[in-house]
């Protein structure tokens, strides 16, 4: 047996059993290399007291991409990977979430977190652009259009915007009536279950990735229930205040979304007669991670449509 065999045959050994055993070791190497695929590289600004990572890539007209609450800017990475041949992406941790910093003396409310995502911008040099969320990301996006119009192009949300009432009660309200948290995983269980809730075709997750996402989750859950109870205060924001929104509007809302029941799509609509509403029946409340290139094509149309 050669010096090359016997290499291969270590590693051969040596790789499952860092996947499963040691998974914290090839979690970086995954992540990075899933950025570059994309075009993205991470890099940190100070925002007050928060350093805040985002990554950044491609050129041409600013496209922001917001994640939902206790999501993370990795969530977007397959997504942006069809954007940053044609848009200059950003896509940040936002305060409190992902490796940008959490202060336990600090508000993350609606109010609180628009002024922040004003004021990266700001510090990005980003005068104008178009902003795309997910759940909290979306709702982010709406408000931030409402109260500074002149600096955004277009708003997507990207599944259903938090916010919305809809005309029957999705699983997550039934939960959150029943007085739970289903989003907030304190264990295993909770994790697998809140997976289950969000996902209607879950993506391929490497076990490195995802034993890290639960064990964040895990570790973060009692500072992740104050996050919770204060957007719970903001239960129904953005649907008193989106009647208001002027501009180009684009809505991917899941079909089988049982975190915001589908039907919100219907009442979106009526509160919002520009926006280009589609259901995708197939998909869960996170689109961009269960179909990203399928979804991406949709949101690459609605942005070409802006410039023509």
């Amino acid at each position: 047996m050669n010096y090359f065999t016997l290499i291969l045959a270590a590693l051969a050994c040596l790789v499952p059993a860092t996947w499963y055993g040691r998974p914290e070791l090839l979690r970086p190497a995954l992540t990075e290399l899933n950025r570059k695929r994309a075009g993205l590289e991470e890099q940190t600004i100070a925002l007050g007291r928060h350093q805040i990572h985002y990554l950044a890539g491609g050129q041409g007209e600013t496209v922001v991409l917001l994640h939902g609450i206790f999501g993370e800017k990795d969530h977007w990475v397959d997504f942006a990977r069809r954007l940053t041949s044609h848009y200059r992406v950003i896509v940040p941790d936002l305060p409190g979430y992902g490796a940008s910093t959490r202060h336990e003396d600090a508000a993350y409310d609606y109010a609180s977190q628009t002024q922040r995502l004003a004021a990266l911008l700001d510090a990005l040099g980003v005068k104008r652009a178009h902003l795309a969320g997910s759940s909290m990301g979306g709702t982010l996006a709406a408000l931030l259009a409402l109260e500074q119009p002149q600096r955004v192009s277009s708003v997507a949300f990207i599944g259903a915007p938090h916010g919305i009432r809809s005309l029957l009660p999705s699983d997550m309200d039934l939960a959150i009536e029943a007085g739970r948290a289903p989003l907030v995983t304190p264990d295993a269980q909770a994790f697998r279950e809140m997976m289950s809730l969000v996902f209607a075709r879950p993506p391929f997750l490497p076990y490195p990735i995802l034993q890290g996402a639960r064990s964040q989750a895990l570790e973060r859950a009692p500072s992740n229930q104050r996050l919770w109870q204060e957007q719970l205060r903001d239960r129904h924001l953005l649907h008193e205040r989106i009647a208001a929104l002027r501009g180009p509007v684009l809505a991917l809302w899941g079909g089988q979304d049982r975190v915001f029941d589908a039907t919100g799509a219907r009442m979106l609509g009526a509160l919002l007669p520009q926006a280009e509403v589609e259901v995708l029946s197939w998909l869960g409340h996170l689109p961009m991670m269960e179909a990203p290139a399928e979804v991406a094509r949709r949101y690459l149309r609605f942005l070409t449509q802006q410039s023509s």
